[in-house]
């Protein structure tokens, strides 16, 4: 993949990008490389030029799939963008990102309406383990401030250890004493799902403190986790 992606950045500035990706292509075939993701750059679908650029990408990749990457913070304009580019590229899916952020995502809705065509991504963070596959139920629960408990679960199965859990479980069942090492261990665990104001953003209801919960510090678990 490395050798995959020098091949792209050998064409430097003003080279085709249609040769570049060709090459980049025929380099990642000769590796045995069987997945090839091609990233292009942002742009304004009233931009004649780069939408012109993007159909020659297209035809000379030939790709599996064409995503269209949605800021969900820009509301309902983003519409008019998937129309435009399904209109001029053809898309099969798009990505909606930056759901972390005040935007609950209603413009979702209207995309596949207009467009005829799935949200298949959404991303809720910057790391590549926050891009989750996109769940209908779960966007129309955020819309309704009905919570995300289902994301909510999940993230605590991959946060917390299950003989962890269990033991806890046992400890809790028995009766006996939660040490002050039961508590940081817990406390790790949480932190391992993310920004605190996220995890609770997920439980219903909790728009209405969408403004108490931006104010609240991650760096207070530091503070109570070295006491």
């Amino acid at each position: 993949a490395a050798r995959a992606r020098a091949a792209f950045h050998r064409g430097g500035e003003g080279a085709d990008p249609s040769a570049v990706l060709t090459d980049a292509l025929r380099s990642a075939r000769a590796r045995g490389i069987d997945v090839v993701i091609v990233d292009t750059a942002g742009r304004l679908a009233i931009d004649a030029d780069l939408m012109d650029q993007l159909k020659k990408v297209r035809d000379a990749v030939q790709p599996d799939e064409v995503l269209l990457v949605i800021d969900a913070m820009i509301g309902q304009d983003a519409v008019q963008t998937a129309a435009a580019f399904d209109e001029a590229i053809g898309i099969d899916g798009v990505v909606l990102s930056k759901l972390d952020g005040d935007a609950r995502g209603g413009a979702a809705l209207s995309v596949v309406t207009v467009t005829g065509k799935p949200i298949l991504f959404a991303s809720v963070g910057e790391k590549l383990t926050e891009l989750e596959t996109f769940h209908p139920d779960r966007m129309a629960s955020r819309i309704l401030d009905m919570g995300d408990v289902m994301t909510l679960i999940e993230q605590a199965e991959k946060a917390f250890d299950a003989e962890q859990a269990a033991r806890m479980a046992g400890k809790v069942a028995k009766g006996d004493d939660f040490t002050l090492e039961d508590f940081l261990e817990q406390m790790m665990s949480i932190k391992k799902m993310g920004s605190l104001g996220k995890i609770l953003g997920m439980l219903p209801g909790m728009g209405e403190m969408k403004a108490q919960l931006d104010q609240f510090d991650d760096r207070e678990l530091d503070k109570v986790a070295a006491i």
